[in-house]
């Protein structure tokens, strides 16, 4: 493995590759702590003092814990990408929806220029939901101790005796929406560029790059809470090494998990072409345990968002609203719902993704059958029967993963939206591994395309070798030279602004 990363320096395109995504990565994460035009910084900088205090700072709800983990601290720090990519993610599923259920764009998307209309379309619906959400955000920055992610920030309010948003204004509004509407069309440039250019799936890899900038901040909170807190005792620091090992454990199943798949042979009848004879070999369709990947996870995460965001800006006051933005927000129903959403998502990316008529018309076209079973329809209804149930147990899966923290929470005394829960087994730590092994795949693929050795010496890393995206061209040598040389200008004028502030 050691001779795979020293391996990818060696190769001029992948060297560019890293390096943009490199850039881009830092790009991202500067984003983040530029706060919103008309925010008093200071605010939150005290709020954020007094929330490190405490070792097992409220979340705000599982709604509050993942929107501040998928934006990266954006939300909490009131930064221009406080929004993230959610607004595309939410697009992309409502495109999907409507693509499953109107012809029209179900023949869209099956024809050549199709997926680029419907990638279009999906821009645009983002830009709506952009600039729903950044109102809602907007008008919550007046009120932050409304928000489910800013929760204990009256009280520094009050210590301070000043708001956050010094005028609230008509205009600061409309600057603020604009400005954060703006954040989330560069974040789905940055993505496109990455996926293209770079290596990985851009909109995972920036979610990725989010969950682990608050590792550090988890890894503080978790020694505070288990060793440091002076009501520790000889239960936690137990607690704690169990906890390490379970998170070796989660690591282990799910990268087995990610990796497992069934190997349906396909066998090939034999064809003389002139002199030469073609087929007659046995090759085998892989079919993935967990074909979805994280895309369920982050998809429920993504719908339940929109709702509380709507109650709690739409009725703030009614009773009802109240009691579905708690319920839906956090606690049992909150992770009832979930759960659902999640099996849900999970056949749906399979019924969207997987096509087993499609499949079963290929091998027929080219002279290839599943041993035992007839070609044509029977076939699509063996591969479609036998997804579903690799399908259930890899739902199964997701769904274990999702509810591990309030189970782990249960026993160590911990809340079920600590952000210490969430990176020892729990939504951050699935996606964490799915993104950083089909980034692994990616470069894999690169080296054995130029007859290095993979990050395996015998075999190679289980998964869909044939979907690389990167599509264009990687960016020239003066264009990377460009880019980290704003990105150093930068850096060092935030360095000497923090010196100065001390």
């Amino acid at each position: 493995m050691i001779s795979a990363f020293r391996n990818t320096w060696k190769v001029p395109e992948l060297r560019d590759r890293i390096l943009f995504t490199l850039a881009l990565i830092v790009i991202v994460r500067l984003g983040v702590h530029v706060t919103l035009p008309g925010v008093d910084s200071t605010v939150i900088d005290a709020w954020m003092s007094d929330v490190a205090k405490n070792a097992d700072a409220a979340a705000g709800g599982g709604i509050g814990a993942l929107l501040g983990i998928f934006s990266g601290g954006a939300l909490q720090q009131a930064g221009v990408f406080a929004l993230g990519i959610m607004p595309y993610i939410s697009a992309s599923i409502m495109i999907q929806l409507l693509t499953a259920v109107v012809p029209k764009l179900a023949r869209l998307s099956r024809e050549d220029n199709g997926r680029q209309k419907i990638t279009q379309y999906t821009r645009f619906i983002t830009i709506v939901i952009a600039f729903v959400q950044g109102y809602f955000i907007a008008q919550s920055l007046k009120h932050p101790e409304t928000m489910p992610y800013m929760q204990g920030i009256d009280k520094t309010i009050l210590r301070l005796g000043h708001g956050l948003v010094a005028e609230p204004t008509v205009i600061w509004t409309a600057v603020t929406v604009i400005t954060l509407v703006s954040g989330t069309l560069l974040l789905m440039w940055i993505a496109d560029q990455m996926t293209e250019r770079g290596i990985g799936n851009g909109t995972s890899v920036i979610i990725t790059v989010n969950i682990i900038a608050s590792l550090p901040g988890a890894l503080v909170k978790t020694w505070q809470f288990f060793i440091q807190d002076p009501n520790a005792d000889t239960f936690r620091a137990i607690m704690m090494l169990v906890m390490i090992v379970m998170l070796l454990v989660v690591i282990a199943g799910t990268i087995a998990i990610t990796q497992a798949q069934r190997r349906i042979a396909i066998q090939y009848a034999k064809r003389v072409v002139g002199r030469k004879q073609f087929g007659g070999q046995t090759q085998y369709l892989p079919l993935k345990v967990n074909y979805a990947g994280v895309m369920p996870i982050i998809f429920a995460s993504a719908v339940l968002t929109l709702p509380t965001l709507l109650l709690k800006n739409m009725f703030p006051t009614a009773a009802w609203s109240q009691w579905l933005v708690v319920n839906i927000g956090s606690g049992g129903w909150h992770y009832a719902i979930a759960a659902f959403m999640i099996f849900f998502f999970s056949y749906f990316w399979v019924a969207m993704m997987f096509q087993p008529a499609q499949i079963s018309e290929d091998l027929k076209r080219n002279g290839g059958y599943i041993p035992g079973v007839r070609p044509g329809k029977p076939t699509a209804d063996f591969l479609e029967f036998t997804m579903t149930r690799l399908t259930f147990a890899g739902a199964i899966f997701l769904t274990l993963i999702f509810l591990l923290p309030n189970l782990v929470g249960a026993v160590v005394g911990l809340s079920a939206d600590s952000p210490i829960l969430h990176f020892f087994g729990g939504t951050s730590l699935l996606i964490l591994v799915g993104v950083v092994l089909d980034v692994m795949r990616q470069v894999e693929t690169h080296l054995l395309q130029r007859h290095y050795d993979g990050f395996l010496r015998k075999g190679k890393l289980k998964g869909r070798y044939d979907r690389l995206a990167q599509t264009g061209n990687t960016a020239s040598g003066s264009a990377l030279i460009y880019i980290w040389a704003v990105i150093g200008i930068f850096i060092v004028i935030g360095v000497t602004h923090w010196l100065m502030s001390k």
